[in-house]
């Protein structure tokens, strides 16, 4: 299916951006985020067409806008590190723009623009190793004023910044031990404290434990007493109950005899 005009400008506007993204750019250019946000209303246009391309191509140009709009979001970041990272996950498209591309012009700018974010890190970081040696041989070996006259005025900026921070972070260092040393402290009165207590109640639990064992033997050698004397009751009781019925039978027979049957 031939390409509809909307299709054709959004091409030719996807490799002028590609171009431009290629460019070593100035901070304040401004047309490549003017034409990356004509494109993402382009291709919002291209895709409530009814005449609209395939699905695969459509995803293609949605891949490279975004890829292109991630590029910018990446060089606005303040550090080479963010950037780097940044770059790491932009996605460039698959197949090229133009028929005269062998290779796709955003596959070719990912590289470039890594290279260019490694370089940048490379830098950054030599400066800042050298700018610490000197600083570490400053503070720990005494020397004139004099050696720092081979670095820049930044270089010495950051090296006066570099040793401030390091100030702070050993006196942030010496409070952290002293609040440590007194939490330790803390700690180990607490413990004392709370050993003498545990002491203190296992103590009153053996002296409950012993008095209870009293009180058992106490309240078994009573139990036996009473069940003793129970049984010398019962005994006393069956002897005068025997004794009783004797008497009776003794008496009913006496009676009998003394009083004999009428006639």
């Amino acid at each position: 299916m031939a390409a509809t005009r909307l299709e054709l400008n959004l091409m030719r506007l996807l490799s002028r951006c590609e171009a431009l993204a290629a460019e070593r750019r100035d901070p304040e250019e401004w047309r490549l985020e003017k034409y990356v946000a004509a494109l993402e209303d382009m291709l919002r246009e291209l895709k409530k067409q009814s005449s609209k391309p395939a699905p695969e191509l459509l995803n293609e140009y949605s891949r490279k806008v975004d890829f292109l709009k991630g590029l910018l979001e990446a060089e606005k970041l303040s550090s080479s590190t963010e950037k780097a990272l940044a770059n790491q996950f932009l996605a460039p498209g698959r197949t090229p723009t133009t028929a005269k591309e062998r290779t796709p012009a955003t596959k070719t700018v990912h590289l470039q623009t890594k290279a260019r974010c490694t370089g940048q890190m490379r830098s950054e970081l030599l400066g800042t190793v050298r700018s610490v040696l000197l600083l570490l041989l400053y503070r720990f070996k005494p020397c004139d004023p004099g050696c720092f006259e081979g670095l820049t005025s930044d270089e010495k900026q950051s090296a006066v910044e570099l040793d401030a921070v390091l100030q702070h972070h050993q006196d942030m260092q010496e409070k952290l031990a002293e609040e440590m040393l007194s939490l330790a402290r803390s700690l180990k009165n607490n413990t004392l404290a709370a050993q003498n207590v545990i002491k203190q109640d296992n103590q009153t639990l053996s002296h409950s434990l012993r008095m209870a064992d009293q009180n058992f033997e106490k309240l078994k050698d009573e139990s036996d007493r009473l069940e003793q004397h129970a049984k010398k009751s019962v005994n006393w009781l069956l002897w005068i109950m025997l004794i009783v019925v004797c008497f009776i039978f003794i008496s009913m027979i006496l009676f009998i005899r003394i009083f004999p049957k009428l006639k």
